[in-house]
């Protein structure tokens, strides 16, 4: 039986009313598919934002010059000066020989800078031929490769 009360609502006593136990999820199956529709639409925009082009991987024969200088750096990080080991400081100071021109003085005409060449064990950890590259820069070589194995042929 309802009663009504000094402000005008009714109230319905709980006897009356039906208890309604299930959950309305179209709500919830509408906010999903919004959401879906808007990654949908902003994800592809977000990933292709720049357009960038990459290198091509090319493999040139190198051109062994004496006064080149041949690094190694084997698995265990040792470093090697074509195969002699060096420790760090005898390596900073090969390449600042190196880098400079025979005599200490104003580089002579056709002189070159020597590169200097590096190659890593497939297995040494990169950090090991980041500190010989850092020797050579710090050493003032300008010209510093990596020495890789060729791709196998049709290879891509």
């Amino acid at each position: 039986m309802a009663t009504e009360s000094n402000a005008g609502i009714a109230l319905v006593e709980d006897e009356e009313s039906a208890l309604n136990a299930s959950i309305n999820t179209t709500p919830l199956v509408d906010i999903m598919l919004v959401m879906l529709i808007i990654f949908l639409i902003t994800v592809p925009v977000a990933v292709s934002i720049v357009e960038v082009e990459l290198p091509e991987e090319r493999n040139l024969v190198v051109q062994t010059r004496p006064e080149n200088v041949n690094l190694s750096v084997d698995a265990d990080g040792t470093v090697y000066v074509n195969t002699i080991r060096v420790s760090e400081e005898q390596l900073a100071e090969r390449l600042a020989r190196a880098a400079r021109p025979p005599g200490g003085g104003a580089p002579p005409a056709g002189w070159t800078q020597p590169e200097v060449h590096i190659r890593g064990d497939l297995l040494t950890e990169y950090y090991h031929v980041g500190r010989v590259v850092e020797a050579a820069q710090r050493a003032g070589i300008l010209k510093i490769g990596f020495i890789t194995k060729a791709p196998p042929r049709g290879y891509r």
